[in-house]
C-alpha cells in the first residue's frame, strides 16, 4: 500500500555544485593531455621493442655505417620519419605502414625483411601479428626521440646506496620545520625562489584529512581544530588522522595500484573468473598500514609470507596476493611468472626486468641470465589447489549455510565425475582389443607416426603407448595371458590362417609347463581361429570382456547378498585376465590416473561448470571461510635454464637461482633455501639495497606533493629521469631506514614540514603576492616546490566524499567485494568495490582508474566529457545531492540562510562568503516558485540477476529481452528454455520459474516514483511435490533485505511491516532456486 508522499527537504543547489564542493580544492586543476595507455606501453616493451632489437637494430640502429636505407628504428623519431621510401609506421593503419608491409614481403620495390640475403630468418606469424596489433592500436612508442647517450651503469646514481647528505646551509633559517625543508629551501634559494606563506588552518586540515584518509573533515573536527590554540594542534591532528582506520583504506588503495590488484583473473577459458579470496590480500594491506607494519617486513610478507606464517598467525600468507592476483594469461606459466617478476621489481625496485626476458636488457645492466635466475625462484613455487585457511567465518549461521551448500555442490560434482569416470573405464575395457592391435602395429613406428595411427582410429595416443610398453615387458616376462599372442605374432603374414590354427592346436595339446598359456584365451582362439593378426587382437578383446563381465557379476552378487565384495575371481584363468585390466601393472590404471583427457567435450564442459559453481560459492557466499591466495614452495626446487629469445622450447644454459648482480655484485651466492623466495625478499628489503627505500619514499612523496622527485616512479634505471633534488631523495631514503622503515613516521615527516604546509595560491601582502608572481615566472611548473601543488581528487576520493557528506557512507571494514559500479547502490567505500580486470567498468576508465593489468606508478589525468556528464546526470550523484540537501534541516525549523550555512559547513567546513550566501538565497527563492512535479506512475520492470550476500542487495539486474504474447510471459531470450544457467527462467502475471542456480533469480523491480511508506503482504506458493523449493526476498537498493522466505511444496505468507522508501529507490521482489531448479515453478 502506498500512502501520501512526504514533502521533500530543501532543494538546494544542482547536483554538480555539490560534487565540485567535495572534490578537494575549490579551484580548477591544471590537467595534462592524455598519456599513453599503460597497457599499450607494456605491450610495446614486451613485444615490439624486443622484436625491433633482435631483428632490426643491426641494420637500422645507432651506428652510422650500418644504417640501411636511411631508416633508423631504434628511436621514436626515426620510426616516425622513416627512410628513403617514406614513413615506416602510420599509426592505426598497418596496411599503409611500410614496416608492416616489408616484414610480409608486400612492400613495393622492397625485399622481404629481415633480409634473407643477409642470412636472416623472417619474422614468425605471431611476431607479424604483434606488429599489426601494435600499429592498429596507435603505435604507442615510449622511447626517446634520440638514442640514450652511452654511459657507465656503475656510475648511475640509483645503483649506489644512498648516504645521508649533510644538511645544507640556508639563508632563511626561520622557515624550515623539519630537516627535509632545508634541502627544499636550499634549492629554492639557489634558483632565486622564495617559499610561499603557510596555508590557513582550514586549508591545512582539509589537505591533511583528504591526503591521509581520502575523506573531508567533519564540521566538528574543523571547529575543534580552529579553536585549539596549542602550538602542537596541527601535529596532534596529523597523529589522529594516522591513527584512523580510514588511513589504511586510503593508502591501501595507493599500494593496490602498484600491486595491480583486481578481484578477477582476466580472460579465462571455462573456469570461474573471480578470485575467491582476493579480498583477504586487500584487507591485509589495509590492516598492515593501519598497524604501521615496517615497510621491510611489509615487503617480505608479500613475497614470502608463507614462510613467515605460523599456526597461530597464518595471515602473512594473505599478503602473497601481491604475487598471485595478476592476470592468468590462459594459465601460461611463463607469462604468469613474468608478470610476478614485473610486479616485484617494478613495484619495489623501480626496475623493468621484463626487458631481459628475451635478451640482455638494452639499457640497464640486467643480463638475461639474471632474469632466469629469478624466474627459477617463481618456477620453484606453486599455488595450492585448496587455499590455506586464515580463519573461520565470523558469522556461525552464515558459515553453516555455506558448509551445507558447498557440501551439496561438491557432492554434485563428485557424483557426476564418478559416473563419468566409470563410463570411461567401461569404454576402455570394451576397447582393449583395439588398443592391443594399435599397440602392436606401432611397434615399428616412430613416435609421431604412432600417434597419428592412434588418432586415426580415435584412440588415445598415450594409452596406445602404454599398451605398447607393457607388451614389450610381458614378452620378456613370459606372461601366460600373452603367450599365444607372441607365438602367433612370430608367424608372419604368409599362410597365417593355417599356421595360426596349427599353433593354437599345438599350444592346447602341448602347453609349456613353465609358461602355460591362458585357457580362456586359447578357448577363444580355438573356437574362432583368426585369419589375420587383427583377428587375434579382436579375440583377446573378447576374452578381456568375458573377464570383466564375470567381475561385474561377482560384484553384483555381493551387493545383493550384503556380503563383502570379492577380492579376486574364483576362476584363476579369468582372474589372470582381470589383472591385466585392474592390476598394479595395468595400462588402464595409468590411464585412469589421468582420466580427464578421456572425457568427451560435453562431459568436460559440465565438470568445469560444476567446478565453477563451487568456486562461485567460495567467491560470493558471505559464510565462506577466510583463505589466502598463497604461494608455496614446491617439494623440489627447479634448476632454471635460460630460454633463448624467451622461448621455453629453446632451452639454453643452466643458471643458479640468485639475486641481481646489479645490486649484489658478481660474488653473490645462489639461494640455498627452498625456492629462494624468502632470500629474494630479504635481499630486496636489505637496508643496503640502493633502490628499495628510494623507490618507496618517492611514491609517498608523489601522493602528498602531486609530483614525484623522480619522474619515472617505477623505473629508476638508466633511462629514468634524474631526481629533481637528489640530496633530498637520499635524505628521505636514509631517514626512512633509520626510522625503522616506519611508513607512518614518513608521512608525519612530510606533513609536518614547512614545504607541505605552503599555500597553493597567492595570499597575504602585496609583497608576498609579488614574490608569488616572480616565482611563477622563474619556475612555472613548480618543479622546486615554492608553493604546494593542487591535486585532483581521484575517483575513490570523489565517490567516498559524496557518500560521506550526504551521510550515507557505510564505513564497515573489509570483506568480500561489493558490486557498486554498475548499480551504484552499495554505500561502501570505493576500495571495497568489485574490480573486474577484463570488464573494467567504463565509469572507472573515465576517471583514470589504474589499470589492473600492470603495476601502476601513478594515475594519468585526463579531462573528458564523460566525467562532466557523470557529475551532472548520474542517478547516484543526483541521489547523494538530494540526501546532502536533506541534511540542511527541515524547511519549517530553520531559515534559508541557516540551511545554506549548514550545507557549506558539511561540504567545505566553512561559512559561505557574502556572494555565495546571496547566490544560495536566489536559488532557494527561485525553487520556491517551481511547481511540484506531477506524481508519475509506479515503474515496474522484469528481469533476472543475482543476490549479493555481502552487500545484502541485488546485483547485476538485467531486464528480460523477450515478451511472449501467446504465453503472456517475460523471458531472457526468444529461445526457451535457455541452455545456459538461465534455464527455465521466466515471469508472468501469476508467478514464474527461477534460473538453474541461486545466482539466477527472477526479479520484479519496482522503482518508487515518490517518497512514500509501503507495506508488503502476499503469499509465496511452491505447488509441486518435487524439488527443494524456492526462496523469495524483498530487497531495497538502499536498505538491503527487507524480508526473506522459502516455500517447499507449500504456501508461505510474506509480510513486511511499514517501511519508508525514497523517490527513485528500487524494491526488488526476487525469487531463486534454493539449490536445484527442478520443479521450481512458483506463484
Amino acid at each position: 500500500m502506498i500512502v501520501a508522499p512526504h514533502k521533500s527537504p530543501l532543494r538546494l543547489f544542482p547536483a554538480v555544485a555539490v560534487v565540485l564542493a567535495l572534490a578537494g580544492p575549490a579551484r580548477p586543476v591544471a590537467v595534462r593531455a592524455a598519456d599513453p595507455d599503460p597497457a599499450q606501453v607494456e605491450f610495446f616493451e614486451k613485444k615490439i621493442r624486443p622484436l625491433l632489437a633482435d631483428h632490426c637494430y643491426e641494420c637500422h640502429g645507432a651506428k652510422p655505417d650500418r644504417i640501411k636505407g636511411s631508416l633508423r628504428l631504434d628511436t621514436r623519431a626515426g620510426l616516425r620519419k622513416g627512410g628513403a621510401t617514406g614513413p615506416a609506421v602510420v599509426a592505426n593503419k598497418p596496411d599503409e605502414s611500410l614496416l608492416f608491409l616489408a616484414v610480409q614481403g608486400k612492400a613495393h620495390d622492397l625485399e622481404r625483411m629481415p633480409s634473407a640475403k643477409a642470412g636472416k630468418e623472417p619474422l614468425s606469424t605471431a611476431q607479424i601479428a604483434d606488429l599489426e596489433t601494435w600499429i592498429r592500436n596507435g603505435a604507442v612508442d615510449p622511447r626517446a626521440d634520440a638514442p640514450p647517450a652511452p654511459g657507465d651503469p656503475s656510475l648511475h646514481w640509483a645503483f649506489h646506496k644512498p648516504v645521508a647528505p649533510p644538511l645544507p646551509a640556508v639563508r632563511d633559517t626561520a622557515w624550515p620545520r623539519r630537516d627535509l625543508d632545508r634541502f627544499v629551501l636550499a634549492r629554492l634559494e639557489e634558483k632565486g625562489l622564495v617559499p610561499s606563506p603557510e596555508a590557513d588552518r582550514r586549508t591545512l586540515l582539509r589537505r591533511a584529512t583528504h591526503d591521509l584518509t581520502g575523506l573531508p573533515p567533519t564540521p566538528a573536527a574543523m571547529d575543534a581544530f580552529l579553536a585549539d590554540p596549542a602550538p602542537d594542534a596541527y601535529e596532534r591532528t596529523v597523529d589522529r588522522l594516522l591513527a584512523s582506520p580510514r588511513y589504511g583504506e586510503r593508502w591501501g588503495r595507493h599500494w593496490l595500484d602498484v600491486a595491480r590488484y583486481a578481484d578477477s583473473k582476466g580472460y579465462v577459458f571455462e573456469e570461474e573468473r573471480r578470485y575467491a579470496y582476493a579480498y583477504t590480500y586487500r584487507d591485509w594491506v589495509v590492516d598492515a598500514l593501519n598497524r604501521d607494519l615496517p615497510y621491510d617486513r611489509f615487503l617480505v610478507a608479500q613475497i614470502a609470507g608463507d614462510q613467515l606464517a605460523t599456526k597461530d598467525d597464518p595471515w602473512p600468507m594473505a599478503a602473497q596476493g601481491f604475487l598471485t592476483l595478476g592476470r592468468r594469461f590462459l594459465n601460461n606459466e611463463t607469462d604468469i611468472i613474468d608478470d610476478r617478476l614485473d610486479v616485484v621489481f617494478r613495484g619495489t625496485q623501480g626496475l623493468t626486468i621484463g626487458c631481459a626476458r628475451c635478451h640482455d636488457h638494452k639499457y640497464d645492466p640486467i643480463p638475461t641470465a639474471d632474469y632466469y635466475s629469478l624466474y627459477g625462484v617463481f618456477a620453484s613455487s606453486h599455488e595450492p589447489g585448496e587455499k590455506p585457511l586464515l580463519g573461520p567465518n565470523p558469522d556461525p549461521t552464515r558459515a553453516a549455510d555455506y558448509a551445507v551448500e558447498r557440501a551439496r555442490r561438491e557432492k554434485e560434482l563428485a557424483d557426476f565425475r564418478a559416473s563419468s569416470t566409470a563410463n570411461v573405464a567401461a569404454t576402455l575395457r570394451q576397447r582393449v582389443g583395439e588398443y592391443l592391435a594399435a599397440a602392436w602395429e606401432s611397434m615399428a613406428l616412430d613416435g609421431s607416426r604412432s600417434e597419428a595411427l592412434a588418432r586415426t582410429r580415435k584412440l588415445d595416443p598415450g594409452l596406445v603407448a602404454a599398451w605398447k610398453s607393457r607388451l614389450e615387458k610381458w614378452r620378456g616376462d613370459g606372461n601366460p595371458v600373452f603367450v599365444p599372442w607372441f607365438e602367433l605374432a612370430a608367424l608372419g603374414t604368409n599362410g597365417f590362417p593355417a599356421a595360426a590354427l596349427a599353433k593354437v592346436q599345438a599350444l592346447a595339446a602341448h602347453p609349456d609347463a613353465a609358461r602355460p598359456p591362458n585357457a580362456v584365451v586359447l578357448a577363444r582362439l580355438s573356437e574362432h581361429p583368426p585369419t589375420d593378426f587383427a583377428g587375434v587382437a579382436a579375440l583377446y578383446g573378447e576374452a578381456f570382456r568375458q573377464a570383466e563381465k564375470a567381475w561385474q557379476e561377482a560384484l553384483g552378487d555381493a551387493a545383493k547378498t550384503g556380503k563383502p565384495g570379492p577380492t579376486a575371481l574364483a576362476d584363476a584363468q579369468l582372474e589372470s585376465l582381470r589383472q591385466i585390466l585392474d592390476g598394479d601393472d595395468s595400462p588402464l590404471r595409468d590411464a585412469m590416473a589421468g582420466v580427464d583427457r578421456f572425457f568427451d567435450v560435453p562431459t568436460a564442459q559440465k565438470i568445469r561448470a560444476l567446478r565453477r559453481k563451487t568456486e562461485e560459492l567460495d567467491a560470493t557466499h558471505p559464510g565462506a571461510p577466510l583463505r589466502a591466495m598463497a604461494l608455496l614452495d614446491k617439494p623440489q626446487a627447479v634448476e632454471p635454464v635460460v630460454f633463448k629469445r624467451g622461448n621455453p622450447g629453446n632451452p639454453g644454459p643452466r643458471v643458479p637461482r640468485r639475486f641481481l648482480g646489479l645490486i649484489d655484485g658478481d660474488s653473490r651466492k645462489p639461494f640455498a633455501t627452498g625456492s629462494g623466495r624468502l632470500e629474494l625478499a630479504r635481499a630486496i628489503a636489505n637496508p643496503d639495497n640502493p633502490l628499495t627505500a628510494r623507490v618507496f619514499v618517492n611514491r609517498v612523496w608523489l601522493r602528498h606533493f602531486g609530483a614525484p622527485l623522480v619522474g619515472t616512479p617505477s623505473d629508476f634505471g638508466l633511462r629514468s629521469d634524474p631526481p629533481v633534488n637528489p640530496a633530498l631523495l637520499d635524505h628521505l631514503a636514509v631517514d626512512f631506514v633509520r626510522g625503522g622503515w616506519s611508513i607512518k613516521r614518513l608521512h608525519r615527516e612530510l606533513l609536518l614540514s614547512a614545504t607541505y604546509r605552503q599555500a597553493s595560491d597567492p595570499v597575504g601582502s602585496a609583497v608576498t603576492r609579488a614574490a608569488f608572481a616572480r616565482n611563477a615566472t622563474l619556475d612555472p611548473g613548480n618543479v622546486h616546490l615554492w608553493r604546494m601543488n593542487r591535486k585532483r581528487a581521484d575517483f575513490e576520493a570523489l565517490r567516498d566524499s559524496l557518500l560521506y557528506v550526504s551521510g550515507q557512507l557505510d564505513q564497515t571494514f573489509g570483506g568480500q567485494p561489493v558490486e557498486m559500479f554498475e548499480t551504484q547502490s552499495a554505500p561502501r567505500r570505493t576500495l571495497y568495490g568489485y574490480i573486474d580486470r577484463q570488464n573494467l567498468p567504463g565509469l572507472l576508465r573515465s576517471f583514470d582508474f589504474a589499470s589492473p593489468d600492470v603495476s601502476s606508478a601513478l594515475r594519468f589525468q585526463t579531462t573528458v566529457p564523460q566525467q562532466a556528464l557523470y557529475l551532472m546526470n548520474n542517478p547516484f550523484v543526483a541521489e547523494q545531492a538530494r540526501r546532502f540537501a536533506g541534511r540542511a534541516g527541515a524547511k519549517d525549523s530553520a531559515s534559508p540562510d541557516a540551511r545554506i550555512r549548514r550545507l557549506y559547513a558539511l561540504a567545505f567546513q566553512r561559512e559561505p562568503g557574502a556572494g555565495e550566501l546571496e547566490n544560495g538565497r536566489r536559488f532557494v527563492a527561485a525553487q520556491s516558485k517551481v511547481r511540484p512535479e506531477p506524481r508519475p506512475a509506479a515503474a515496474w520492470s522484469y528481469g533476472y540477476g543475482a543476490f549479493d550476500p555481502t552487500a545484502r542487495r541485488t546485483a547485476g539486474f538485467r531486464p528480460f529481452a523477450t515478451y511472449k504474447d501467446k504465453e503472456a510471459r517475460w523471458q531472457p531470450t526468444a529461445v526457451f528454455p535457455n541452455d545456459d544457467e538461465r534455464g527455465h527462467a521466466y515471469l508472468d502475471a501469476k508467478g514464474g520459474h527461477p534460473g538453474r542456480t541461486p545466482t539466477e533469480a527472477v526479479i520484479r523491480r519496482w522503482t518508487a516514483p515518490v517518497d512514500a511508506t509501503l507495506v508488503v503482504d502476499g503469499e509465496l506458493e511452491h505447488p509441486s511435490s518435487e524439488g527443494d523449493g524456492v526462496r523469495a526476498r524483498v530487497v531495497s537498493d538502499r536498505q538491503g533485505v527487507l524480508g526473506e522466505w522459502t516455500a517447499k511444496s507449500a504456501k508461505t505468507p510474506t509480510h513486511v511491516a511499514a517501511f519508508a522508501v525514497a523517490r527513485g529507490e528500487t524494491i526488488d521482489f526476487a525469487i531463486d532456486c534454493v539449490g536445484s531448479d527442478n520443479s521450481d515453478s512458483f506463484q
